[in-house]
């Protein structure tokens, strides 16, 4: 199971309106709630709380990825949310967050298998810089799916970073 494979426009929002890390958890738990992905709002965010106590989720550059598992939990997915105004989180980088991915996994052991396999694909993507800058300004749940999975935006990273590299071997000489 992949990104692509749990990825769904019904937990994701691009205008969520929390202005505080717990808003913002809340009201992703919400969406997962209304899409039937957990039973309980108040048991998901608490266990996810549970996570944060143990270390930091914001990535840096904007991002969070919280995180946890939860007996609440019926479906595994990712609600995703962006928020127009930048709202305080721990981060690597000190820097608040806008961009949240926030992972929707049982505490069952079938389901918690994929959990760190999937945590890995996405924390691989949002190294992509040009992914995430595009992530920033998309309009559209199908666009922020496609930017997320698309292997282009990876190969036009790569030929940039390719093109870095040549020049500065030409300067080196």
């Amino acid at each position: 199971m992949g990104l692509r494979d749990i990825l769904n426009e019904e937990i994701i929002d691009l205008s969520l309106k929390g202005t505080t890390k717990d808003e913002v958890l809340h009201e992703l738990a919400g969406h997962l709630h209304s899409a039937g992905y957990i039973a309980d709002v108040e048991e998901f965010v608490k266990d996810i709380y549970v996570r944060e106590e143990e270390g930091i989720t914001g990535m840096g550059n904007h991002i969070a990825i919280p995180h946890g598992k939860s007996s609440s939990v019926t479906r595994i997915g990712i609600a995703i949310g962006r928020t127009e105004n930048e709202i305080e989180w721990e981060s690597y980088d000190g820097q608040p967050v806008n961009l949240i991915f926030l992972f929707c996994v049982s505490d069952d052991s079938d389901f918690a298998r994929n959990h760190m396999m999937l945590l890995a694909e996405l924390a691989g993507k949002l190294g992509n810089d040009a992914r995430v800058e595009m992530l920033q300004k998309v309009e559209t749940k199908e666009s922020l799916i496609e930017v997320l999975t698309s292997e282009e935006v990876e190969a036009a990273e790569n030929s940039v970073a390719d093109a870095e590299e040549f020049d500065e071997s030409l300067i080196s000489f």
